[in-house]
């Protein structure tokens, strides 16, 4: 008995480690009041770099091309495809007169890296103000320009936007990937907003040229083939030039996996690229994580043995009503509010993947962008 005693008081530090993080640092940005920014309307270059995307490119350039944005390029960076990627490129270029073509050819010291491309696109824009988003993503509208940029200001140099993904009918696994990436964006919102940015993402992301150049580009990390949004943020946001941008015409969307399989290996790189992170970001995502494993390992050992099962039926529903607070506004946010039909059944899937793409990072190397 004196052993479970020590577990079920510890099982309260864990459900009071995660009211913590849901409702005062997750509450940052789930009780946020809704955005009403200022628009701007400054010179940007939209920065797409792609490889082997024919298909996505010619699907998603157009909606690009199609901004309701007085001055802007797009540039258009093909890292050495070996599909008909720079064909269509070419003919986009020649189609629209605010596209610039830039063509990244095998190097021996920069084999494909993503980062190295990026930088010759980065080098080749016209603007000051670069705005991110992957070739396989469109933006949710025309106005995506304008209420990204208009999160710019003397001060925010550098905005995080929201990169969701298409919903599938009637697939479990769709319901998975949307509620981790909703899970992952409140979070680096949230401490975005504690004045503690320490990532972004690739598919909606903004910053201006002299912080890129400030930190020496991807130089400190170009020989991690990921992280070129992530490893970028983690090193260059600060609480004083960070700004998020979570209005609804902000989002853009791209097409999910839809093999557990393909999805497994996404995240099995974006671990991977976390370690890399600084410390104080991996302890503090760490610990969240931990205490998320922790929660429904306690909670199983102490309802199979009913101990005090009164009082830990009271904790587990008592976390659960603050978890579907916190999180319920955020997906309200977020346009992701389905996600949280099947809660426990979602968190403890996602969980379990997490564990085994951690264990799977320990004995074997992800493949990156090839």
């Amino acid at each position: 008995m004196y052993l479970l005693d020590i577990l079920f008081w510890f099982f309260i530090l864990i459900v009071a480690i995660q009211f913590v993080y849901y409702i005062i640092i997750f509450g940052k940005f789930s009780f946020a009041k809704k955005q009403n920014n200022t628009q701007k309307n400054l010179p940007v270059s939209v920065i797409v770099c792609a490889k082997n995307e024919e298909e996505n490119v010619k699907k998603f350039i157009p909606f690009l091309a199609k901004q309701n944005y007085p001055n802007y390029e797009i540039v258009l960076i093909d890292d050495a495809s070996r599909d008909e990627t720079l064909e269509i490129f070419e003919a986009f270029e020649k189609q629209y007169s605010n596209i610039k073509l830039v063509k990244v050819e095998n190097n021996e010291a920069f084999w494909g890296n993503k980062k190295f491309a990026l930088t010759l696109g980065i080098k080749a824009a016209k603007n000051e103000y670069l705005v991110f988003i992957d070739a396989d993503c469109y933006p949710e509208s025309e106005d995506w320009l304008k209420e990204i940029t208009a999160c710019f200001s003397i001060e925010k140099k550098i905005v995080l936007g929201y990169g969701a993904y298409e919903k599938i009918k009637n697939s479990f696994l769709n319901k998975l990937i949307r509620f981790e990436t909703l899970l992952t964006a409140t979070q680096y919102f949230s401490w975005a907003k504690l004045g503690k940015p320490y990532m972004g993402v690739g598919r909606n992301m903004a910053y201006k040229r002299e912080e890129f150049f400030r930190v020496r580009g991807f130089m400190d990390h170009m020989k991690i083939r990921s992280g070129d949004d992530d490893l970028f943020i983690n090193q260059a946001a600060n609480n004083q030039n960070t700004a998020i941008c979570f209005t609804d015409k902000s989002f853009t969307y791209s097409m999910p996996k839809t093999r557990f399989k393909d999805w497994f290996m996404q995240k099995r790189r974006h671990v991977s690229t976390a370690s890399h992170y600084k410390l104080s970001d991996k302890v503090k995502l760490g610990l969240f994580y931990t205490s998320q494993l922790l929660f429904y390992i306690l909670a199983i050992i102490l309802l199979s043995t009913l101990f005090q099962w009164i009082a830990v039926v009271s904790i587990v529903a008592f976390r659960f009503i603050f978890v579907y607070i916190s999180m319920g506004y955020s997906a309200s946010k977020l346009k992701e509010k389905d996600t949280l039909y099947w809660l426990p059944f979602i968190e403890i899937a996602l969980i379990l993947t997490q564990f085994q793409v951690f264990t799977t990072n320990l004995f074997s190397k992800p493949v990156h962008w090839k």
